[in-house]
């Protein structure tokens, strides 16, 4: 009994899966599941296909943002201009009940901005605030969260870098994902503080006001605020803001911010050669390992397209003639579950080309599904059991207990996906921007 092409490439899938799963490396077991099949399903083409894949991914100039934004990120953590910026808005906001909740996910937010990334995102909130939380008696639980929804806002909010890599695999520009991510970043960094808010309100022992004693003058607060927020704001105007003005492509931008951000640094002298060298060592080494899975998963994907295995999945999930809507729920809820043990990475480069063909059939707005993608895997990671931004957070406060944090991020994961559901049902809060740089 011969097996199909379009079986062979799912078996190819399915094995994949059970490689990754078990704990094999992801890159080679792209590479040796993709060349195995592909050589035994279509002989030398196999490699033709390895070769032309590798080499449009060295040639493709919108990753090559990537490493510019990462090392935005690792100069802007070493340099220390965050902690000012923390310190400002905690001092600002020392009246208000749940200030260092509300100091937290404003910093996040803007710290997101400035380079999109994550783990040294719940990292750096972790040192900065955990502190301070726990000497003013913040809530265990809701201070976890706070920390850690704050961090994963840099998977959605642009420029992040999970926006780069997707566009090329969808065939969108970057700079519509990034105009598209805008406002749904924006609208769960706005519900994540009503809510830390409004619970502070009701429950004052939640998140209380800043001591009198820790309180500073006026003149003081501003120009803490001043110092820690000029670098960011003229980081976020070399970017992100001619990104979407049109002046720049994320490539330039990447360069130009990354430019800038070692200026200020050196400028604050807040920068050391031994944190220079680190962030030059992180980005690359992260680089390297995001820019090696995107080769090695186009060459899977380019031999499973091959095989018509997309094809023939695609037909098989629209032959279940579900509607569009439910259709979409279908696909996010399976993201989001795979979102449980991968990162991203895999995901955006294996699971949503799979899906392309069924979103393109059912007339979905593609700069809609990409950014519900990203809310989804932005939910994924705040979701038991795996749940990586809570390993991050242990690993720089250790007496906070995992249960806890656990408890504080499914608050947040409730919350992430009441702000999935408003732009599932309400698609102009991801195509209100887009639309209206375009005009």
């Amino acid at each position: 009994m011969s097996i199909g092409p379009e079986i062979l490439g799912l078996l190819s899938l399915g094995i994949l899966v059970v490689a990754m799963f078990a704990g094999f490396p992801i890159v080679f077991t792209l590479i040796a599941v993709g060349l195995g099949v592909g050589w035994f399903a279509l002989g030398e083409i196999a490699l033709h296909l390895m070769t032309l894949q590798f080499f449009s991914v060295m040639r493709d100039p919108t990753l090559a943002a990537v490493p510019f934004f990462l090392f935005m990120g690792f100069l802007l953590e070493q340099s220390g201009l965050v902690q000012r910026l923390f310190r400002g808005v905690q001092l600002l906001l020392a009246g208000v009940r749940g200030s260092l909740y509300l100091a937290v996910l404003l910093t996040a937010t803007i710290f997101a901005a400035a380079t999109g990334i994550v783990g040294s995102s719940v990292t750096l909130l972790g040192v900065m605030a955990a502190p301070a939380m726990m000497k003013s008696g913040y809530d265990v639980r809701m201070s976890a969260g706070t920390i850690t929804a704050g961090g994963t806002l840099g998977i959605l909010l642009p420029p992040s870098v999970m926006l780069i890599v997707m566009g090329p695999v969808v065939g969108v520009p970057a700079t519509e994902l990034f105009a598209a991510a805008i406002m749904p970043g924006l609208l769960l960094a706005g519900i994540y503080i009503i809510y830390t808010l409004a619970r502070s309100w009701l429950n004052p022992a939640l998140g209380p006001a800043l001591p009198m004693d820790e309180r500073r003058p006026l003149p003081y607060v501003l120009k803490e605020l001043l110092i820690g927020s000029v670098p960011v704001i003229v980081m976020i105007t070399a970017t992100l803001g001619v990104i979407l003005a049109g002046i720049a492509t994320p490539t330039d931008a990447g360069a130009c911010g990354a430019f800038v951000t070692l200026l200020l640094t050196l400028a604050y002298r807040k920068m050391s050669w031994k944190g220079f060298k680190r962030s030059v060592i992180a980005t690359l080494e992260i680089s390297c390992m995001i820019l090696l899975l995107v080769a090695a998963s186009n060459y899977f994907g380019a031999v499973f397209s091959r095989l018509g295995s997309a094809d023939y999945l695609a037909s098989l999930m629209l032959s279940l003639e579900l509607g569009p809507t439910t259709m979409l729920l279908l696909m996010l809820g399976l993201i989001f579950i795979l979102g449980w043990p991968l990162e991203w990475v895999p995901i955006v480069l294996i699971v949503v080309p799979i899906f392309l063909p069924v979103v393109a059939q059912l007339g979905i707005n593609l700069v809609w599904f990409c950014t519900l993608v990203c809310v989804c895997l932005q939910t994924a990671w705040m979701s038991p059991p795996v749940a990586l931004s809570a390993y991050f957070l242990k690993g720089v406060v250790p007496s906070w207990s995992l249960k806890d944090i656990y408890m504080g991020m499914m608050q947040f994961m409730c919350l992430q996906v009441i702000g999935l559901l408003l732009v599932l049902w309400f698609p102009e809060i991801a195509l209100w921007l887009p639309s209206v740089l375009k005009d």
